[in-house]
């Protein structure tokens, strides 16, 4: 693995707004002008490396399973501030199998040692669209005889297939608080694979779907009855919306993804069980729900927080918090894993599972300890 300078292609921000990325532009302070997407700089990966990933996040995927199964059975719901009343709910989707759609793994790796999972986006991942297609192109265009860990959106069509089956209808559901359009974005791209894939789709926002108190249904702004629905917007969330409770009971006929039970994905508490049940795991860091216990170095992380918001940061002589209003719910510590260094830049892999397969890598990239929505997206090849 190693990190690569190269020149942007020239008009590359019309290509990749033609793409989709509408937001490429969006600069972070303190980068020097730096913008979201940065093709001026790329990692390389060897085709050994890409193996090993591959059975890494396959191993964690099932471990993952395998931790939903445990937390049900033993009932530790509690360390996950989850209500008491969706604790039957979850268990029942489990049971169930309610159809899972996508995720994403979010690992610290140099090329040297094993992976180490820092958390995992099991039920709203985004920069989907980047990881997919954007970058994809980008290799076709900058290196055509190259490769590229990405099979997403292969993976996505043949997963709908199998999921839905050709002819079925779904609604893809985004908030329309999402101000920079992310949100947006990684929903329509989803619902063009479903549509590749041969369903029948409706976009809709979160905010528009009303509840018909007659039919006891949600429906869209036609009055048309939503059954499968993917949705961009957590769980967590919805739980405390007015018609939460509807949305629970309704998993039962016509269940939405993600499903219910990956409330216990998306979760940072599963880093604690991860490592109660695997410990010393070789892509596992210690972690714990009740304090750092033995851990000198440590990040102490809100269980249901986002993009690197609210985290503290321990480390000897030093502690370095970061803005946001998460924490309320809970923590979790983790023992602190320094990113790798690549030139003073520091990335972080998003791992892709589409189903229970590996798919793919997104990179982004820091120049601080902490990757945020203000760290930059580059793309990536393996050196064949």
């Amino acid at each position: 693995m190693r990190r690569e300078v190269g020149d942007r292609r020239p008009l590359w921000e019309q290509i990749v707004e033609s793409q989709g990325l509408g937001f490429h532009r969006a600069v972070a302070p303190g980068y020097g002008g730096r913008p979201y997407w940065d093709e001026s700089a790329h990692y390389t990966f060897s085709m050994v490396e890409v193996l090993d990933l591959e059975r890494a996040v396959e191993d964690l995927h099932r471990m993952c399973l395998t931790a939903v199964e445990h937390v049900i059975k033993h009932k530790r719901y509690a360390g996950f501030a989850i209500p008491e009343w969706c604790w039957e709910p979850i268990r029942r989707s489990w049971k169930r199998r309610d159809p899972h759609l996508i995720g994403r793994f979010d690992l610290c790796y140099d090329g040297a040692g094993h992976a180490k999972l820092l958390e995992y986006n099991a039920d709203t991942p985004t920069s989907l669209v980047e990881a997919s297609v954007v970058q994809w192109f980008w290799l076709k265009d900058v290196y055509p005889d190259a490769d590229q860990w990405n099979s997403i959106h292969e993976a996505l069509i043949s997963r709908w297939r199998k999921l839905c089956g050709p002819g079925a209808s779904a609604h893809f559901a985004w908030t329309a608080t999402d101000e920079v359009g992310e949100d947006a974005l990684n929903v329509a791209y989803l619902e063009d694979t479903a549509q590749s894939a041969g369903l029948r789709t409706t976009a809709i926002t979160v905010e528009d779907i009303g509840w018909d108190t007659g039919r006891e249904a949600f429906v869209d702004l036609d009055g048309n009855p939503i059954g499968s629905l993917f949705k961009l917007y957590p769980w967590e969330w919805l739980v405390t919306d007015p018609f939460g409770r509807s949305a629970v009971e309704r998993q039962a006929r016509v269940p939405w993804m993600e499903p219910l039970w990956k409330m216990l994905l998306s979760n940072k508490a599963l880093l604690a069980v991860l490592w109660d049940m695997y410990p010393g795991h070789p892509n596992l860091l210690p972690a714990y729900l009740d304090g750092p216990r033995e851990l000198g170095s440590y990040v102490r992380k809100p269980l249901l927080g986002r993009e690197g918001a609210s985290i503290r940061i321990v480390t000897p002589g030093q502690t370095q918090d970061t803005p946001g209003e998460y924490g309320a719910e809970g923590y979790v510590y983790q023992e602190f894993w320094p990113l790798p260094d690549f030139d003073g830049w520091h990335p972080v892999l998003g791992a892709w599972v589409v189903g229970d397969e590996s798919a793919g890598v997104g990179i982004r990239e820091t120049w601080g300890l902490v990757t945020d929505n203000t760290s930059s997206f580059l793309p990536h090849r393996i050196d064949t």
